[in-house]
């Protein structure tokens, strides 16, 4: 072969070319949906767990707000410092009283 002169590829070799890139395509596109189909069914219990978590944390904190404000007159424990009428979750995502 000579330097320079063009690689020739025969037309067969170039359909089936196209085909495996689509095929790979394909199964990349079906690996993706089951990843994202299996964090679907996941996320139940992830979630109830997380709950279970900052329910048992919260009820700790409570105590130690009521351990801490005892002494304060008027105060009641747990409740909204603020005026908007809803309930917010923390935004940290952990409840750490002692950081606080």
């Amino acid at each position: 072969m000579l330097v320079g002169s063009p690689i020739r590829v025969p037309v067969q070799s170039r359909y089936s070319s196209l085909h495996l890139v689509l095929s790979l395509g394909a199964c990349t596109r079906a690996l993706k949906e089951e990843k994202y189909a299996a964090r679907r069914a996941i996320l139940p219990v992830i979630q109830a767990e997380e709950d279970e978590r900052f329910v048992k944390e919260w009820k700790q904190y409570l105590q130690y707000e009521a351990e801490v404000m005892q002494y304060v007159p008027g105060w009641k424990v747990g409740e909204s410092v603020y005026n908007s009428g809803r309930w917010v979750p923390p935004s940290s995502g952990e409840l750490r009283p002692e950081v606080w």
